[in-house]
């Protein structure tokens, strides 16, 4: 499922527009990015969590040469399914 169709199933299933619908999808999406830049997370209760994980700096390799390289620290954002989720899942 692309975003186009994410929204025209919210749409669908909540009685609203499709321009009420993208609104609603990008004022989430954008949310949870600010929410994630400040360094806090975003919990739902039986879908899921979303944080920052951090990453260590670590020595990797260049595949092409085989010479050592230094890869720096990093923050990834992440996604923890909750339990109703899971079960939804399986």
């Amino acid at each position: 499922m692309n975003k186009s169709e994410l929204v025209a199933s919210m749409a669908e299933k909540s009685g609203l527009t499709k321009a009420d619908a993208e609104r609603a999808y990008k004022s989430f999406v954008e949310t949870v990015t600010d929410t994630l830049e400040s360094g806090d997370q975003v919990t739902l209760i039986g879908f899921g969590t979303f944080l920052v994980r951090d990453r260590s700096a670590r020595v990797g390799r260049n595949p092409r040469t085989g010479e050592a390289i230094q890869i720096k620290a990093s923050k990834n954002p992440a996604f923890k399914a909750g339990k109703a989720l899971k079960d939804a899942v399986n």
